[in-house]
């Protein structure tokens, strides 16, 4: 029997990358899966998002692991949107236990002047509001079982240590994750009587689509021709791995939704090679 055997958790961001990612793994752990993701392309960033046919291919691979999923086309900055999609899952699967705030998005490359307001507004909406959308959303159900639960939010190495520069996009993404910790903590305070546990897992670079796109290859390249690999260095890991798969944050999850973390509340857990010691 799974660690998540009869548990039902809700994802965003789960049409590809580490959300698609934990509902595989949460799935072949015994837990259904409710799950959305915008499914469109957000103007002000310079790479695609997921798609429709991510998102099927998400409830695709639940479903092969024995496991049901509620899926829909659903805009985390929304926050009625986010309301209907969990409510709707909640009815179908009839209970909520997880919560993984994972939508996240950073503006790769330089910002023109005319885009740096809306940047902002873009990357705070999605990263931070967003979470704060889903867990309004998913909390009622999760105090209603009256069983605790586990809520995990997505942070980054970005929000442990600063990296430097004044762009708009790494100054909004930065202040994004670190917004999460102070939520994390103050809701593990408050839900703690409850046995409703609130921790953040903060990756290095992992594989997806935010890192794996013809946007991050020209900053690299740029980076490079100019002669300033000073810029990548700063974002290597102290140990010789240069990315990690989905999977090794999946793993984190699955144990900070597991009995054996139930005493684990309030922390931040670095998944990041060492990168944040260097």
């Amino acid at each position: 029997m799974g660690i998540a055997e009869g548990k039902v958790a809700v994802i965003s961001g789960v049409a590809r990358g580490q959300g698609r990612s934990h509902a595989q793994r949460l799935a072949r752990e015994g837990a259904d899966i409710i799950g959305f993701d915008i499914c469109a392309d957000i103007s002000s960033m310079t790479y695609p998002n997921a798609s429709p046919e991510d998102l099927a291919e998400t409830v695709r691979l639940v479903e092969a692991e024995g496991r049901r999923m509620v899926a829909s086309v659903t805009d985390v900055r929304d926050a009625e949107a986010v309301k209907v999609a969990v409510d709707a899952g909640v009815a179908e699967l009839g209970r909520l236990d997880i919560v993984l705030c994972n939508s996240g998005i950073i503006r790769l490359g330089d910002t023109p002047p005319e885009l740096e307001v809306q940047t902002w507004v873009d990357t705070t909406d999605v990263n931070l509001d967003g979470a704060f959308n889903l867990v309004r959303a998913a909390l009622p159900h999760v105090q209603a079982g009256g069983r605790g639960g586990s809520i995990i939010m997505t942070g980054s190495t970005a929000g442990t240590r600063p990296i430097g520069g004044l762009g708009a996009a790494g100054l909004a993404y930065t202040a994004s994750k670190w917004a999460l910790k102070g939520i994390a903590k103050q809701m593990a305070l408050a839900l703690a009587p409850e046995m409703i546990r609130v921790n953040v897992i903060h990756p290095t670079g992992v594989l997806s689509g935010m890192t794996m796109n013809e946007a991050m290859l020209a900053l690299q390249a740029e980076a490079m021709s100019g002669g300033d690999a000073s810029v990548i260095a700063a974002m290597a890991n102290a140990m010789p791995v240069e990315i990690l798969e989905p999977s090794e944050i999946s793993n984190a999850v699955a144990f900070l939704v597991s009995d054996e973390a139930r005493y684990i509340t309030g922390i931040d857990l670095p998944v990041d090679a060492g990168f944040t010691v260097r």
